[in-house]
């Protein structure tokens, strides 16, 4: 009975010892994934930053971003992905959004590989969602490096360009189309009001307890009376779309001339798609909202 025991006690031993060896390999000795599918235009423009782009096999339906995505297969949306879709392409591993609970389950049913990605809107969770890709990938010191690298180019863009004193910004991501109504604002918390700050504006919506993104009516708009205003709704998906549009969307400003901004010519209905975006390209969004502000876009 003793020598059972002991037997017992020195085969989990063993097993203890085996996973303990395991889990203290470093990344470079562990088995690197080969096939990746993302579910997340932030996830994919990830992946490529980290180098990782010959290993993706199947992105996100929304997916435009680098150009080589384009014509890789589709495994629908962040929320709802194609489980059938994504097991056809034979995946090492699969990152989804923490939200996709159903589709979660459904990987792990199949045993399929997946990494759920915390997908914050802050700056701090877009860093932390960046090393969490990498870790996740295999190549966690170059999660470290872009993360490094971003920062330092953000840090550019608060440069010496920047306008004193900083210009009040309303910044629109929501109205009803051909109307100034149903206005959705971005609020305080977000990645993109970290993004007004550093290209040197300060955000008239920035009020403690306001929602992330409040809902305001234009009579809280000339309350506020913001030196600029941003209008990136209803703008189309194509260069020549937003070219075509921006002259419209801008005359509904126009029509309250009361408003500073409008006064000063400070309206300026535009977009990219870095803005919704919430990965690597946050810089090219600062730059952008930067040139907006400061007529440069940083360095």
């Amino acid at each position: 009975m003793v020598t059972l025991l002991n037997r017992r006690r020195l085969r989990c031993l063993c097993a203890t010892i085996a996973l303990l060896c395991v889990a203290s390999l470093p990344v470079a000795a562990q088995t690197r994934p080969a096939r990746i599918i993302s579910t997340s235009p932030s996830i994919t423009e990830t992946l490529f930053a980290l180098g990782l782009g010959d290993r993706v096999v199947g992105v996100s339906s929304y997916c435009r971003f680098p150009a080589e995505v384009v014509a890789l297969p589709k495994v629908g949306s962040y929320l709802a992905p194609d489980v059938e879709a994504i097991a056809r392409l034979r995946p090492d591993l699969v990152f989804i959004h923490e939200a996709a609970a159903a589709p979660a389950r459904r990987l792990e049913s199949l045993r399929i590989p997946h990494s759920k990605i915390a997908q914050g809107t802050s700056l701090a969770r877009v860093f932390s969602s960046i090393r969490q890709i990498a870790a996740a990938a295999g190549v966690a010191a170059r999660g470290d490096q872009v993360v490094a690298d971003v920062e330092r180019r953000l840090q550019s863009v608060r440069g010496p360009t920047q306008i004193s004193p900083r210009p009040r910004v309303l910044f629109i991501i929501g109205r009803r189309p051909g109307a100034l109504t149903d206005l959705v604002a971005i609020g305080p918390g977000g990645y993109l009001n970290d993004l007004i700050q550093i290209a040197g504006g300060t955000n008239v919506m920035d009020i403690a307890g306001q929602p992330e993104y409040p809902r305001i009516s234009m009579e809280v708009v000339l309350r506020l009376d913001p030196d600029v205003i941003i209008d990136t709704v209803d703008m189309g998906d194509t260069d020549a779309e937003r070219t075509r549009r921006q002259p419209v969307n801008e005359r509904l400003w126009k029509s309250y001339a009361s408003l500073s901004a409008v006064k000063a010519g400070r309206v300026h209905a535009a977009t990219t798609d870095a803005l919704v975006v919430p990965g690597p390209r946050v810089v090219e969004a600062a730059q952008w909202v930067s040139m907006l502000l400061n007529g440069s876009t940083g360095r």
